[in-house]
């Protein structure tokens, strides 16, 4: 991101207003459109900051533009609520002087977002830690809670502050905040019982219908329907961009983090719902004997449903609606009250009860934000409030609101003035009067105490006799006919007597702003702003502590019988506190302008514009700050800014910064008139001289980057012309060496084709000479060949032809022999050669047989069922009866291999398969589980050492099970424990005995055919045992269980065999009841496990999952 290093850098239209060349109306706005079409909404006047409203979100407020603005100086950069903000913090934290922020304009020109965005830098940028950060989120979001119930939809702003907000921020000696103090003014409290075309009623109403839940609803006797009440507006209820369930949410939230306890967030809603109930109440005529008439409530239900919110007795609050009480020293007269003063009640009950709830919730947001140290502290003030009103039809508010901004005005043209001339003494230039419009006389004509208007209104509203608006312009007409500031039709004045645009029952102010029309209709209803004392006391007679709070006047024991101060009165001396205020600490202003009434993004409307430049007074700002000297800086910046403007200052200058500037202004030829030296500061008089040094400037940057761009294009071009010359000697040495491997390799190649054309020739000669050798050789070698075979063949023929003779006498010999042997075999043959040829056969038979199936043998498993075939079919027999030989022999070493324990657990396994096999279905999981007894390590199990000693045998089998009830069909979880004489149940977390059965009382055991652990052990009637019944238990090793019990039963001669019934269905004796158990297939709804569960009271159901 480019980060601006002065005002006037790269800047659109002006950044500040003071050098304006030439200063008119005209080009006062042309300059703010021109920067507002850039999105450059704000623009500075001297140290004050004009904000236009963008109606759009723009990317100016992220965390990156806080720590670019954070400690710069104000004309560093770009024009910046920020840059204010920043300057305001630093004046407070380094030269420990209270500031104030001074935040002004009209309805929607954004003074409450400009509040927000100078408390959330202020937030940014000053300390960390736990409690600072809690004091920052209380601060800030104090705002939500007092925008739900102060501001309002109107036809300028969705979101208007309808009251005047001065917050005091404290912080401590390092700039922390330690809390603050919030003071409101003039709440627009007429807005509750009415409410202009468009407009709607305080948000708090529609939040709380639109996102409290229902339950919070019905206890509030509220419905969600906007057109059940009376007070607020239907054509505006719902606005667009604004969701009223979120805002209460948020409201809630934030109350509940500044501090506010549930019960007290409870009355509040209460109030509120109560001023939309009282809003409903309708009165009616009721003629009486004397010819009066008096008013009645039509329909009652309203009035119940707010006396039961607030805790109030109906019939009190009724008559107080009908009947008023004068009190005069010891005198009482009690009048009736008609329709129409009836109506006038409850309104002026509604609007004091909403405004004291205001006030009431300001002062308990203080309680929170207070600081609680009370060591001294610095102060930053920020005022939000009205800006000047000027509307078709002006009102006793806007008059108020007029008179404050006069106020305002007055303070800043003084403390503008007062901060110019501290500025010139301190820089020792001589200071001269300003001219400027004082606008005390119109200030005077509002508040003196004897002639003003204010005065005279309060005097007319305690004065005796019939009082009206018309008595009270009649006698404005009286006092300020003279006055040059004020206009009426029935002054004495003559020159108005024809003016037909002011009306006979108005009268007109020259404003600082502008002329403003005012109409007296309601002036003296609204000063003096009675609510009835029947309606105070009873409103104190309340249930609920807050109204008792709201309404301390109504207590009879402190009865007042004093006029309370007008309207006017209070905001007078509020407004007289405020400016007290704001007199002691330094002031820093913006002033905030809304670019068209469309409340759209883009449009700037000249009109609108240029009336809310003159009724701010910003041109008559420009002016006072032109009338001395625009513009000053200090001399180190304005040195570094324009040193390259003189030879002898650059490019560094050696002395002191302000010898600089003489030096750079005096080469410049300056006329002395232009500027004064300061002490640390150049004051500049007229805005041309600036720019002439800005033009000066900016031709001197374009020389300079002119021979910048030259040198670098030489620094370029040799730095080129060397990387050439580098590259060509690099190339030409690589073309070099690369010539002479090339002649080389030619060379090379050359000799080594002469070397092989002579190796090759004197190769074929040699080889010439070793084949006429050879040739040689070989025909003496056959010619000695030929001759040996002609000598072999001839000894060959010879051999063979006397082999030949001999091989006749062998052959002939042979025969006879043969025939020898034939005629004695014959005779032998005759004899018993059958016999022993058949068992020769049937020997060579058996003995084949036997190797093959010792070659063939199956393994020495007792399962492997193999066995080889047999080859004929008359050793059948046999052949089955070596396979049971051999099958009882290796089941025979299979057993030798066994120890006692475990052919013990054998037998057991073998009792499981008589007793379950084909019967249980749970039998063949348990076939590969072994029988392993102790599965608590009872013995070993240090928690379980006392339950061990408390059993006398040999404990057989040690489990957990489950415990049945029949209550519920649940379990417990009890250890189980098997001897030969006894079997135990004890708790599983204790180990505490709760069970001791002799097996001499046990009568037999039941179990299902299902896959479940379920059995029940039932006991012999009669027995010592059988006194609490018989036990139904769960187990995952049910078939263990029961083996060793069967086991145990048959192998003791004392005690009969214990019998096993397995069906699914059977009867369980619990204490005097027999209950049925009994298994169906089925899905539990835990999943896949058994599920017990009881019926009725004879009646156990045990789901199992199917198989």
């Amino acid at each position: 991101m480019e980060v601006k290093t002065s005002l006037l850098d790269n800047m659109i239209g002006v950044g500040d207003m003071v050098l304006i060349e030439p200063l008119s109306e005209d080009t006062f706005i042309e300059n703010l459109r021109k920067r507002f079409d850039h999105n450059e909404i704000y623009t500075y006047i001297g140290s004050v900051v004009i904000s236009m409203n963008p109606y759009k979100s723009l990317p100016i407020y992220t965390a990156e533009k806080v720590e670019e603005y954070r400690n710069r100086n104000f004309y560093e950069l770009s024009p910046h609520i920020y840059a204010l903000a920043d300057e305001a913090y630093r004046s407070l934290r380094d030269q420990d002087k209270d500031q104030c922020i001074l935040i002004t304009g009209e309805s929607g020109a954004g003074k409450t977002e400009a509040s927000k965005f100078v408390m959330s830098y202020v937030a940014a940028v000053c300390g960390k830690g736990q409690e600072v950060n809690k004091v920052k989120e209380q601060l800030l979001q104090s705002n939500p809670v007092l925008e739900a119930f102060g501001n309002a939809k109107t036809v300028r702003n969705d979101n208007s502050s309808r009251f005047g907000k001065y917050m005091d921020i404290e912080f401590d000696f390092k700039g922390d905040p330690l809390g603050g103090v919030i003071s409101n003014y003039l709440l627009e409290k007429s807005r509750v019982v009415k409410q202009p075309r468009g407009e709607r009623n305080f948000h708090i109403f529609y939040q709380l219908l639109s996102g409290a839940s229902d339950d919070t609803l019905q206890k509030l006797k509220l419905d969600r329907d906007f057109s059940k009440y009376n007070y607020l507006s239907l054509d505006s209820a719902t606005v667009n961009g604004l969701d009223d369930a979120a805002s209460f949410r948020t409201v809630r939230n934030a109350m509940q983090i500044v501090g506010f306890m549930e019960d007290e967030v409870q009355s509040v809603l209460e109030l509120v719902a109560a001023v939309l109930k009282l809003g409903n109440l309708e009165f009616k005529p009721e003629s009486r004997c004397n010819g009066f008439d008096e008013s009645r409530i039509k329909d009652k239900n309203d009035l119940k449903e707010m006396c039961e919110l607030l805790g109030i007795e109906q019939s009190v609050l009724e008559r107080a609606f009908s009947y008023r009480t004068v009190e005069a020293k010891m005198e009482k007269v009690s009048t009736t009250l008609n329709v129409a003063q009836a109506y006038y009640a409850r309104d002026a009950l509604a609007k004091n009860l909403y405004s004291r709830l205001f006030s009431w919730l300001v002062n308990r947001i203080n309680e929170s934000i207070k600081a609680q140290t009370k060591s001294r502290k610095k102060v930053m003030g920020v005022l939000d409030i009205y800006g000047f009103e000027i509307f078709e039809d002006n009102s006793f508010e806007q008059f108020i609101i007029n008179y404050c901004n006069e106020k305002l005005q007055q303070i800043f043209i003084e403390l503008t003035l007062r901060e110019e001339q501290e500025e010139y003494i301190r820089e020792g230039i001589e200071w001269t009067n300003i001219e400027y419009f004082n606008n005390a006389i119109i200030c005077d004509l509002i508040e003196n105490n004897k002639n003003g208007i204010l005065a005279m209104l309060d005097e007319e509203c305690l004065r005796p006799g019939t009082v009206t608006d018309e008595t009270f312009l009649d006698k404005l007409n009286t006092v300020c006919a003279e006055h040059q500031h004020f206009e009426s039709r029935q002054s004495k004045n003559s020159k108005f007597l024809t003016d037909h645009s002011l009306p006979h029952n108005c009268f007109r102010i020259q404003h600082y702003a502008g002329k403003v029309l005012y109409r007296v209709e309601g002036f003296v209803d609204k000063n003096n702003d009675l609510l009835y004392r029947d309606l105070s006391q009873a409103m104190y007679k309340a249930n609920q502590s807050l109204i008792k709070i709201l309404f301390p006047e109504g207590n009879p024991a402190k009865v007042n019988l004093k006029r309370p101060p007008t309207a006017g009165f209070q905001f007078r001396a509020s407004v007289g506190t405020l400016m007290k205020n704001l007199l002691t600490k330094n002031p820093n202003y913006i002033r905030c302008i809304k670019p068209n009434d469309k409340k759209a993004a883009h449009i700037f409307t000249d009109s609108l514009v240029c009336h809310q430049v003159r009724y701010l007074g910003l041109m008559e700002n420009v002016r006072v700050r032109r009338a001395g000297y625009a513009f000053r800086q200090a001399y180190e910046p304005c040195l570094e800014r324009y040193k390259m403007l003189c030879k002898q200052t650059w490019p560094h200058w050696k002395g002191p910064a302000r010898e600089g500037v003489e030096v750079l202004l005096k080469n410049l030829q300056v006329p002395a008139e232009e500027f004064a030296y300061g002490r640390s500061k150049i004051f500049i008089r007229n805005p041309r001289t600036l720019f002439f040094l800005e033009e000066k400037r900016r031709q001197c940057l374009e020389d300079l980057a002119t021979l910048i761009q030259k040198i670098y294009r030489g620094w370029k071009s040799r730095t080129h012309f060397l990387l050439l010359k580098k590259s060509q000697v690099v190339v030409a040495a690589w073309y070099r060496r690369f010539a002479q491997q090339k002649k080389y390799q030619n060379i090379r190649s050359s000799a080594l084709v002469v070397q092989s054309f002579i190796r090759g020739w004197k190769a074929r000669k040699l080889l010439r000479e070793l084949k006429h050798k050879k040739r040689c050789e070989e025909a003496v070698t056959t010619i000695s060949a030929y001759w040996h075979g002609t000598q072999a063949r001839r000894e060959l023929k010879r051999l063979k032809e006397e082999a030949r003779r001999k091989h006749a006498v062998a052959v002939i010999w042979a025969y006879w022999l043969g025939l020898k042997v034939r005629r004695d075999y014959r005779k032998f043959f005759r004899a018993n050669a059958g016999k022993k040829i058949y068992d020769f056969t049937i020997q060579r038979i058996m003995q084949k047989y036997f190797i093959g199936l010792k070659k063939t043998m199956p393994s020495m498993s007792p399962v492997d069922k193999s066995w080889p075939a047999r080859p004929y079919g008359f050793l059948d027999g046999t052949h089955q009866e070596l396979r049971r030989v051999f099958h009882l022999w290796r089941c025979k070493k299979y057993r030798g291999q066994f120890t006692e324990e475990k052919k013990a657990t054998y037998e057991e396994k073998l009792a499981a398969s008589e007793l379950f096999k084909d019967k249980k279905a749970l039998y063949p999981s348990s076939v590969g589980q072994p029988f392993k007894g102790d599965y608590v390590e009872i013995t070993k199990n240090p928690k379980y050492q006392k339950l061990n000693s408390l059993v006398e045998d040999k404990v057989l089998l040690a489990d957990v099970v489950s415990k049945i009830n029949r209550a519920n069909g649940k379990g417990a979880p009890r250890i189980f424990l098997l001897t030969k004489k006894s079997l135990v149940l004890a708790d599983q977390k204790t180990g505490q005995v709760k069970a001791s059965v002799p097996l001499l009382d046990l009568s037999s055991v039941s179990v299902s055919t299902q896959s479940d652990g379920f059995f029940a052990l039932k006991l012999k009637e009669g027995s010592t045992s059988a006194a609490k019944g018989d036990f139904l238990l769960s187990s995952d090793r049910l078939i263990e269980i029961i083996t060793k019990l069967h086991r145990i039963g048959a192998t003791s001669a004392d005690r009969n065999q214990i019998n096993i019934d397995i069906s699914d269905e059977f009867l369980v004796q619990f204490k005097q009841d027999k209950v049925c158990v009994k298994f169906i297939q089925g899905t539990p709804k835990n999943g896949n496990g058994v599920a017990c569960k009881r019926k009725n009271n004879r009646l156990l159901e045990v789901s199992v999952p199917s198989p």
